[in-house]
């Protein structure tokens, strides 16, 4: 194409090849029309006083240069001296030279036009497009020539190019043509052609998304196309990833986030950004945005799904503004603001924010209002979810004030006005109200004053009855919160259970669930684990109703690993084991727990559980439920029955001979077994129990001790016992016990066994010779209380500490 246009111009200092194809002439170039000193086509042609022709810009420039060098004023030409730096305009010419340039340029673009075809060469298109690029760069007015000449779409067509040289050409000559021209960016508008462009965003060559995000970019400075361009399936998520990509360089992320800015005039496209990920044109809408906009926004906030740290972020942006509205806006807009919160307030460190800026007045008074103004019952559920998450978070909401004097969420009144909207509103209310008082029973500064709060109002059975609710949520919240009330009245809340019909059932019910373990089911065994367990008439009631073997059944299943659920298995044993546990304290008074015990093999199930390394509650509560089985085996070990004497032997016992019975418990002087009457010496149960006296928690200590105790308890043969300990290494770990003084609790419990030990003439003077024992036990003999100073007394004298004639204190007995 190129070879068969006259080019007669010599190109000069150029090299562009859009300036070699505006070099191709149809008609011949006159020397008269190129400028001396820039050797192009002059565009305001001026002449001098020697008649010397230059384009304006040009020839001032060297006047200015020979000023500035303090050169005389001479012709560039000539170089003779010039009297006046006067300059004429060429009308004439100037007139001449833009009939020319119109004239080529028509012919120009004409040909540029037979060009741009799929069947072109790829040098003949870019040789199109570069032309057209530079037309429209060096004057405006061309962008009209080239939407008249109907190359706009041509251009476009050219982006299905298979040459990746040809697509980048085409934006940028694209770009060119669009730029600050609103009629050809309309035309651009047409058809799928700002679909196409998008889709340049996602290719792998960043060449062609460099220029497609700065046709973009010019394209959204018009308003009615950002509309166009948001209707994109994925232009605003790619724009939007684009700005935060650390592999695009600079510039192209610099763009897609000025054109994103641009995209913000729409408002469908600010919706579109905060689902994407760009949220803050959304925020800014809500708090500058007119007052219609602001609740729209407000309302779709609440339809997004957020991550966390958002939450935070768009609490601490437009939480104020959001409270505001839910206080003083129509319906519509409280519902738009209460949904917008119910969103942020599910993180715990968002709902703190929200509590600073003051979210929990307006709520709760939105809960007890009643009247004209009361919310509709769908709107006090959500003003409720947003109450459990904000008092779930573990702010200290007793720091509040929501109420005249002073008064609190926890102040008896508010928490009778819960317990009241309770008991009359529906089950989605009743969870989340239920859910409110769970945190606030979570927490020690105000669990007090809602038990308070609870037993002043007489809710307790009331309460109790929301176990046998169908509905999982429902039964979670209130087993939760009677969970927790139980430490503080749970001879109250056993009491319910055991008066009312259905409800310790229901409780069994959900921990026997075998879908793996639910926070539900930890929750259950935790509440049964708090109820006093010495209450022989609730334990009674288990047994009659078969809740210990489905607790035995479970544990089994635990330990031998056939129940999934590892995040709740850890609270859901513990409060099984507590459980399981108090049948071992009724053992005098039912029969039914001794035939249990035996039936299931319990002694030797808590011997087992005392190597649940890990867990130092189920550990503790082992150890205590073998020293209830233990100090009930005396009583449960068969004495041998001794033959009656002879005739001989009654006359004279000297001939009488006692027959040796072999096979007895060396400490309980009859037969006895782990399993039928739980005597602790098989098993290995001594051996474990030792073990643990190493225990680094002091009650975990404590348990095991008081288990190992009962060997040496009155009633048993004490010197068997102490061999028993003897031959279970367990003499040094028990002294330590003694010595390292953890706990009251615990010396109390260990000068109790020392003294029994010391009992044995052999450690007595084993023991003589440590000084670290004599000390404990003098320091115990000076200040502990009453009864073990009276005991370590003892143990001092059998040291030969104090001697025996020294009546310290009166006899006890």
């Amino acid at each position: 194409m190129a070879g068969s246009w006259d080019g007669s111009y010599d190109p000069g200092s150029q090299s562009d090849d859009s300036h070699h194809f505006e070099r191709l002439h149809i008609e011949p170039l006159y020397d008269a029309f190129v400028c001396p000193l820039t050797k192009q086509v002059m565009r305001d042609p001026v002449t001098l006083e020697n008649g010397q022709t230059f384009e304006r810009e040009a020839i001032e420039k060297w006047f200015k240069e020979c000023r500035e060098s303090g050169r005389r004023l001479v012709c560039p030409l000539t170089q003779k001296e010039l009297k006046s730096a006067d300059l004429n305009p060429s009308i004439a010419l100037r007139n001449t030279i833009e009939e020319w340039t119109t004239r080529n340029e028509a012919a120009q673009i004409d040909m540029a036009r037979r060009s741009l075809n799929m069947n072109s060469s790829e040098d003949d298109v870019l040789l199109s497009l570069r032309f057209i690029q530079r037309i429209c760069q060096k004057n405006r007015s061309n962008k009209h020539v080239v939407r008249n000449a109907d190359l706009i779409p041509m251009i476009v067509d050219m982006l299905k190019s298979s040459s990746r040289k040809v697509r980048c050409k085409a934006l940028e000559t694209l770009l060119a043509v669009v730029e600050e021209d609103e009629d050809n960016k309309a035309i651009l508008a047409e058809g799928d052609t700002v679909r196409t462009i998008v889709k340049f965003l996602s290719h792998e060559q960043s060449k062609e998304r460099e220029e497609a995000v700065s046709l973009l970019y010019e394209l959204s400075k018009s308003e009615a196309l950002c509309e166009k361009i948001g209707s994109i399936n994925g232009a605003i998520l790619i724009l939007v990833g684009m700005t935060s990509s650390k592999s695009e360089n600079i510039s192209t992320v610099e763009k897609a986030d000025k054109t994103l800015e641009n995209l913000e005039k729409c408002e469908n496209n600010v919706r579109q950004m905060a689902e994407n990920g760009r949220l803050q044109p959304l925020l800014t809408q809500i708090l500058e945005g007119p007052h219609e906009t602001k609740h729209s926004m407000a309302a779709y906030l609440g339809d997004l799904v957020l991550n966390n740290d958002v939450k935070v972020h768009v609490a601490k942006t437009v939480g104020e503004s959001l409270i505001n509205i839910m206080k003083s806006g129509n319906m519509q807009s409280r519902e738009a603001a209460l949904k917008a919160l119910n969103q942020i307030s599910s993180f715990d460190a968002s709902s703190k924010v929200l509590i600073e800026a003051g979210i929990l007045p307006p709520l709760v008074r939105d809960l007890f209002t009643v009247g004209a103004n009361q919310l509709p019952m769908r709107l006090k559920e959500v003003s409720a979810t947003i109450l459990s998450n904000v008092v779930n978070s573990g702010y200290d909401v007793d720091s509040i004030p929501i109420g005249p004097d002073h008064q609190t969420l926890v102040s008896e009144d508010n928490v009778h006005n819960l317990l009241h909207l309770i008991s009359n509103t529906g089950p989605p209310i009743e969870c989340k109200l239920l859910q409110v008082l769970v945190g606030l029973t979570n927490s020690p500064t105000t669990v007090l004053n809602v038990v308070a709060a609870i037993k002043s109002s007489g809710a307790t059975i009331s309460l109790v009855q929301f176990i046998e609710v169908p509905q999982k949520d429902l039964r979670m919240a209130s087993i939760k919160l009677l969970q927790n009330l139980s430490p503080h009245m749970g001879q109250e809340l056993a009491d319910a259970l055991r008066g009312t019909v259905g409800q310790l059932s229901s409780l069994i019910r959900v921990i026997s669930e075998n879908a793996g373990i639910s926070e539900e089911q930890a929750a259950a065994a935790g509440l049964l684990a708090e109820l006093p367990e010495r209450d022989v008439g609730l334990t009674r009631q288990m047994l009659d109703e078969g809740a210990f073997q489905l607790i035995i059944s479970r544990v089994v299943k635990i330990k031998q690993g056939d129940i999934r659920g590892i995040r709740f298995v850890t609270p859901f044993l513990e409060g099984l084991v507590r459980v399981l546990a108090r049948v071992t304290f009724v053992l005098s008074d039912e029969p039914d727990a001794v035939a249990l015990c035996r039936e299931y093999g319990l002694a030797a199930l808590f011997v087992d559980l005392l190597q649940t390394n890990g867990i130092d509650n189920v550990q503790m509560v082992s150890a205590a439920a073998l020293e209830n089985l233990s100090l009930e085996s005396k009583n449960l070990t068969r004495l041998p029955e001794m033959p009656p004497p002879g005739f001989c032997a009654t006359i004279f016992p000297c001939f009488s001979k006692q027959p040796v019975i072999t096979g007895l418990c060396r400490v309980h002087r009859g037969t006895c077994s782990l399993k039928e009457s739980f005597c602790l010496l098989e098993g290995q149960a001594v051996h474990k129990l030792v073990a643990l006296l190493d225990h680094t928690n002091a009650k975990v200590v404590e348990a095991a001790l008081a288990a190992l105790s009962t060997l040496l308890d009155d009633g048993v043969d004490i010197e068997q016992g102490v061999s028993v300990l003897c031959e279970a290494e367990g003499i040094k770990p028990i002294l330590d016990v003694l010595l390292e003084k953890q706990t009251e609790n615990l010396r109390r419990r260990a000068v109790w066994v020392v003294e029994r030990l010391l009992r044995n003439d052999d450690i007595a003077y084993e023991v003589s010779g440590d000084q670290n024992v004599s000390t404990a036990l003098v320091d115990a003999f000076h200040h502990a209380d009453y009864r073990t100073r009276q005991i370590a007394e003892r143990a001092l004298k059998h040291v030969d500490k104090i001697p025996n004639f020294s009546g310290i204190f009166p006899n006890m007995g």
